[in-house]
């Protein structure tokens, strides 16, 4: 058995492992160790395994990075769905479904993938809920079906770097400002990509730059997003779009007239989904003065994750 650490040390590490070789066997254990009002860095070092927990690191603690021994094969899910009924008795919504909810601020997570398995037809399911400002995931995946990544905060700022995302409907979607770093997203039915809440005051909402879209063979009609709020903000810079998006490229919200206020643009994609003649007349393609803004620190405000 690994000695536990002692926060009186400058950098606290502590292990999980399944079979009772770390310090815990649960992810969620490790997290309660953590004091409230936390103020050092703590890493939590993973082993391989799936874990099936409904985790909750919470907005006192701070400053976590979890690291995985392996993206693929250390897995962190949950079941929950809308419509089932929690413990408590509570009927469980979109924002109370997650495998994993962050209301932590500087979370750091690499080398793990997130998963809801409630199932194709569970209806929305979330398997990662970030409230938390400056997050950042490198190289992890986000695994499930309807409403699988949602960044909520509008105040919240959320980094994705080489990362897996895949889903049905709407399955990034939320207020908050992300930005994604050659990230790979993976459509697995003829829906939407994007559901962006962003608010009016916000200059950037989602950012995708240098993003591969793929999707199973028989998706044809998928699209980069609709808007959730009436200025749903969504950029696509340097993107791969494969064959699975529509030529309109995006969609309006049950023919609200959010198609007068949704901010989405495009530059540079390529593929045989980017062919911008057939795209919806309220989107926009970025001129190259335009998309010389959409760098890390001009999107986030001044925040620059580091990949250390």
């Amino acid at each position: 058995m690994i000695c536990l650490f002692s926060f009186a040390q400058k950098r606290n590490e502590i292990i999980v492992a399944k079979d009772g070789s770390g310090d815990f066997t649960t992810v969620q254990g490790a997290f309660d160790k953590i004091p409230s009002d936390n103020k050092l860095p703590v890493t939590i070092f993973i082993k391989k395994g799936i874990y099936k927990e409904k985790l909750h690191l919470t907005k006192s603690k701070k400053l976590v990075t979890l690291i995985g021994e392996d993206a693929a094969n250390t897995i962190l899910t949950f079941d929950d769905h809308t419509g089932r009924v929690a413990p408590s008795g509570e009927t469980i919504g979109t924002s109370t479904s997650f495998s994993f909810l962050i209301n932590a601020d500087d979370f750091t997570a690499r080398n793990i993938s997130f998963q809801n398995d409630a199932g194709y037809n569970a209806g929305q399911a979330v398997a990662v809920h970030i409230n938390g400002d400056r997050v950042a995931f490198y190289n992890c995946r986000f695994l499930g079906n309807q409403d699988v990544l949602l960044t909520n905060n509008k105040d919240s700022r959320a980094y994705f770097k080489n990362c897996y995302i895949e889903g049905t409907t709407d399955f990034i979607f939320g207020a908050a400002t992300a930005y994604f770093d050659h990230c790979s997203i993976y459509c697995k039915r003829d829906s939407h990509i994007t559901a962006a809440a962003t608010p009016q005051d916000h200059a950037f909402g989602y950012v995708f730059y240098d993003c591969k879209i793929t999707g199973a063979s028989n998706v044809t009609k998928a699209d980069l997003g609709r808007p959730w709020r009436d200025y749903a903000c969504v950029a696509f810079i340097h993107c791969y779009l494969g064959h699975v998006i529509k030529p309109e490229g995006w969609s309006n919200w049950h023919n609200t007239n959010r198609d007068k206020t949704a901010r989405y643009f495009e530059y540079q994609s390529y593929g045989p989904g980017a062919d911008p003649s057939g795209r919806v007349a309220w989107s926009h393609q970025l001129t190259a003065e335009q998309a010389k803004t959409y760098t890390i620190k001009n999107v986030f405000n001044n925040w620059i994750p580091t990949d250390k």
